[in-house]
């Protein structure tokens, strides 16, 4: 969701369900989206970003998972590759 003006912040909420696996897991890959939100939000517009996952998220690397989330938040931002 686009922000009403240029000079607002980037604001990211994270769904990790509970398919992904107990707390300490959920938690952990929470963790890395955060890390990797904080990498892009300089390179995006302001808005707010939702982040989701699904269970088979676990079998990915956590460099297949940057190339995602960024590919994903250029998308929903508009600044796609």
């Amino acid at each position: 969701m686009p922000a009403g003006n240029e000079t607002g912040p980037v604001q990211v909420a994270y769904a990790v369900g509970r398919a992904v696996g107990p707390a300490v897991v959920r938690n952990r890959w929470r963790r890395r989206l955060r890390v990797l939100a904080a990498e892009l939000a300089g390179e995006l517009p302001p808005g707010m970003y939702l982040i989701g996952v699904r269970p088979d998220v676990t079998e990915l690397s956590f460099e297949q998972l940057r190339e995602r989330v960024s590919e994903a938040m250029r998308t929903a931002s508009g600044r796609a590759r």
